[in-house]
């Protein structure tokens, strides 16, 4: 996708994105737009309240029906951002007496639900089932020790072990997946819940695009977290899962009960968008194919980068002044890939996130992957 970028007092010229999110393209499809234009036109511009007062409209409950279908779950709640989904949700199923167990890697929404849970947060290595089998042993004991000593001093407040496992289903920063086979199987056997967050996952990974468990072929999380503003094109964050969680939530997540409503139109949209990708498989298939294409052509261009899961495509430059002068030339060149450096990733490891969408052609990926390849090794 070409966009018109201003720069510096320049003339708008025509630029390669290689920096959406919007991995399917969805926001540019004509018919997707008039349908939300139309549904502006018929429930206004916003909602004019919160959920439990006078701001649920059909148009969130068609949504919520549309998400529990579109990832096979009973029940669906939505959130106005991803953010607060995940902010919410970890704050409300955990309390200071539970466990978080939390990959490194994981998104600062989650991170942030943690804090605000007040529960004792143990990190694990990224992707590491036996670190992450080590620090749910660590907690249990903890545990107990801490049940004993309420226990001398005759509280009441103390309870069995509670724990929850959290991680992303897509790393942003790498585009790597989680375990989440592994994952499925350490919840079960420590008697913990697992959650995950499928923001860069809903879409754009399985067959179908339908995520994690679709990929793996095995059953879903406890609680699913996504997002309607990356793959969905619109905006909102939502938890799929047992009816009897979402109703939890509803009744229980702060960041639901104390805020406005989404625009009613939006929520149109976001469903009209799910709706458009159930029906249209073929569009998340290119989108895996363009991945492959371009990890191909960088590989074949010299650079060591690893075929990506996902849409995310990380190559890595190492040093955090070099990768800006490479993500600056390459955008001097029409290619806009941003940047990412410390403290976003660890120091050492800038790199160019590349985020590809499925209407890249494969002329412009190549032509990315040779300027790409040429200016990394002018700057050796």
């Amino acid at each position: 996708m070409k966009i018109a970028c201003n720069g510096s007092g320049h003339a708008p010229t025509d630029t390669l994105l290689l920096a959406s999110n919007s991995y399917l393209d969805l926001a540019n499809i004509p018919e997707l737009k008039q349908a939300m234009a139309n549904a502006v036109l018929e429930w206004g511009t916003g909602s004019g309240g919160a959920r439990l007062t006078t701001g649920n409209k059909t148009p969130h409950d068609e949504l919520e029906e549309c998400i529990a279908q579109f990832k096979g779950e009973e029940a669906a709640i939505t959130f106005n951002t991803g953010y607060m989904a995940n902010v919410g949700t970890i704050s409300a199923l955990c309390g200071k007496n539970d466990f978080v167990f939390s990959d490194e890697l994981n998104h600062a929404s989650i991170i942030d639900g943690i804090r605000l849970s007040r529960a004792s947060c143990k990190v694990y290595r990224h992707n590491d089932i036996a670190d992450l089998e080590r620090a749910i042993a660590e907690a249990k004991l903890e545990a107990r020790s801490r049940g004993q000593d309420a226990k001398q001093e005759a509280k009441q407040d103390a309870r069995p072990f509670r724990g929850l496992i959290v991680t992303d289903a897509v790393f942003s920063m790498d585009g790597d997946l989680a375990n989440l086979p592994e994952l499925l199987r350490v919840a079960r056997e420590q008697d913990v819940l697992l959650m995950i967050d499928e923001a860069h996952a809903t879409g754009v990974v399985g067959k179908t695009g339908r995520g994690l468990a679709e990929h793996y072929g095995c059953a879903h999380a406890d609680v699913t977290v996504g997002t309607l503003s990356k793959a969905a094109a619109a905006e909102g964050g939502f938890v799929a899962g047992r009816q009897q969680l979402i109703d939890f939530l509803r009744n229980k997540a702060r960041s639901f009960i104390f805020t406005t409503a989404m625009a009613p139109a939006v929520a149109a949209a976001a469903c009209n968008n799910l709706r458009y990708i159930g029906s249209h498989p073929e569009r998340v298939r290119q989108l895996q194919d363009n991945v492959k294409f371009f990890c191909e052509a960088l590989k074949r261009e010299g650079l060591g980068v690893q075929p990506s899961p996902s849409a995310i495509v990380p190559i890595v430059v190492g040093d955090e002044a070099r990768a800006l002068e490479v993500s600056a030339t390459l955008q001097e060149r029409g290619i806009l890939i941003p940047a990412i450096r410390y403290p976003t990733v660890a120091r050492g490891q800038a790199r160019l996130r590349a985020s590809l969408m499925a209407t890249h052609t494969q002329e412009e990926l190549q032509t990315a992957a040779t300027a790409i390849s040429q200016i990394i090794k002018s700057t050796d």
